[in-house]
């Protein structure tokens, strides 16, 4: 009896140490930057230190997907359209807390729900360099966005898009940091 007990562990350990090798967000050799492609570099600080996964409630369900990429992506889509002719930008992500939380009290049946509620709004800390046809750095800065009124506000993007809020934060800060620049040349 004591050998099964003994076979069974052992299995299941090695099915912990296969799956901790995972290219989740959070893997060693995970990416920190998307491909270089266009006048727009995104990258990113290590995911495991995001307040999204180290405040979340549940650190497991706040790793899963690729919700980091497709921020990053979705950034760069926006803010190649805010970009003069010639010019580049690098932006850094430095920190990220999605809209919502999770709320493990509420029970086993929803430990893994994102809850959203007005107390939990998006939240990002952006690094960013925007340089001209020249290679002069034009603007540089980190700026900490937020958008309190997120339920509230109009101009929903996606219903079920279960980015929408953050897409809507960085679509807003994106007009107010380039736009207005955009508009002064």
């Amino acid at each position: 009896m004591r050998t099964v007990i003994a076979t069974v562990l052992i299995l299941l350990g090695l099915a912990g140490c296969a799956g901790s090798t995972s290219k989740g967000m959070l893997a060693a050799d995970a990416p920190r930057a998307l491909p270089p492609s266009g006048p727009v570099s995104v990258s990113w600080s290590d995911p495991a230190k995001f307040t999204e996964i180290t405040t979340s409630g549940n650190a497991w369900a706040a790793a899963q997907g690729d919700w980091l990429v497709q921020l990053a992506q979705y950034m760069r889509r926006q803010a190649e359209r805010q970009l003069p002719p010639g010019y580049r930008l690098e932006l850094t992500i430095l920190d990220i807390k999605r809209a919502g939380q999770y709320e493990p009290w509420l029970g086993v049946d929803r430990q893994n729900v994102r809850i959203v509620r007005d107390i939990y709004p998006p939240r990002m800390k952006v690094r960013f360099r925007e340089l001209n046809a020249q290679g002069q750095v034009v603007a540089e800065g980190e700026r900490s966005l937020t958008d309190p009124g997120f339920l509230v506000s109009s101009g929903m993007l996606n219903d079920s898009d279960p980015l929408r809020y953050e897409k809507r934060m960085i679509d807003s800060w994106l007009r107010r940091e380039f736009a207005a620049r955009a508009a002064a040349r």
